[in-house]
Parts: C-alpha cells; structure tokens; sequence
C-alpha cells in the first residue's frame, strides 16, 4: 500500500517508526523484492502497510455506519542480532499493529 504523505503523517503519529523518503537509493530495490509501498523502519526491522477497514462512528438515519480507513502494520524483514545496520528478510508477518489512516467518506 502506497501512503500519501498525510496518511504517513497520520501513521507516524500512532506507529512508532521512521518512513523510508520514496527517493532513497533502497526504494528501487525494495519494489522489486515486495512490490510498491511506503516502507517503513522500526526498532524490529522493516515493515509495510495493507489496507483493511474499520466500522466504526455514528450510524447513519437507516445506512451502514462510516467506515474509517485503516491498515495493519506487516514486517517484511527483521534486524539481525549480531548487526542491527543488516535486516534478513522472511515471510511477512501480520503484526498486532493497526493505523487508523482516515475517513473514507
């Protein structure tokens, strides 16, 4: 998932991380290994985002309440123990971090 930079700034404020600029040298790269997204470093290595929606607000007269637009945080590598500057990929894992990114109406 690709964030606007108001969504990073929304994502940033509850995720304790640092986003990747999309014009760092490792952006290429990074595409080509997971496919486009903003990329985003914490203390346990390297992580994405995927969008998933979350009911929530008031209900409308007769409709469905707003949806909120959020996304779960999914690590993509992990920092190795003996060098924290080196991060060994592996199978994403779905972390228990969710974001909410804004309205969708």
């Amino acid at each position: 998932m690709k964030l606007t930079s108001t969504q990073v700034e929304r994502a940033l404020s509850q995720f304790k991380a640092e986003a990747i600029p999309d014009d760092h040298p490792v952006i290429p790269q990074l595409n080509n290994l997971f496919g486009e997204h903003t990329f985003f470093l914490d203390s346990i290595g390297l992580n994405i985002m995927e969008p998933t929606d979350v009911e929530g607000g008031d209900r409308p007269a007769g409709g469905r309440p707003p949806a909120t637009q959020a996304a779960k945080v999914i690590n993509l590598a992990t920092w190795s123990d003996d060098n924290p500057t080196r991060l060994e990929p592996h199978e994403p894992e779905l972390t228990d971090v969710v974001v909410v990114l804004g309205s969708t109406h």
